[in-house]
């Protein structure tokens, strides 16, 4: 069991966790890329980056780690941007999800 505060501290650890430039701007491109795919009628947002980047954060500290991977960036790349882009009609069709576009992308 995790108190208030202890969970609140976790909360503060991981948003310290630090991440090197070029595996940021990873994920950044990536959701980017989102809102250019080919299958993709709508993309994910800006802010969806940020939540990707938390999420790899999240990650890395969970697994004891002091900074993020691009591994961690992948990892969380399905589950941070599945319910964040919606694919188009015809790919929908031909049974592509979003999970698939992703791993498309990446």
């Amino acid at each position: 069991m995790l108190s208030r505060d202890g969970l609140r501290r976790a909360q503060q650890l991981t948003r310290q966790v630090p991440i090197a430039d070029d595996v940021r701007d990873r994920a950044i491109d990536l959701v980017r890329a989102t809102r250019a795919a080919e299958d993709v009628e709508f993309g994910a947002s800006p802010r969806a980056s940020m939540g990707l980047v938390l999420a790899a954060k999240a990650r890395a500290f969970l697994a004891g780690r002091s900074h993020v991977s691009s591994a961690d960036v992948e990892a969380m790349a399905r589950p941070v941007l599945r319910h964040r882009i919606v694919v188009d009609f015809r790919a929908e069709r031909e049974g592509v999800t979003p999970d698939d576009a992703v791993s498309e992308l990446l």
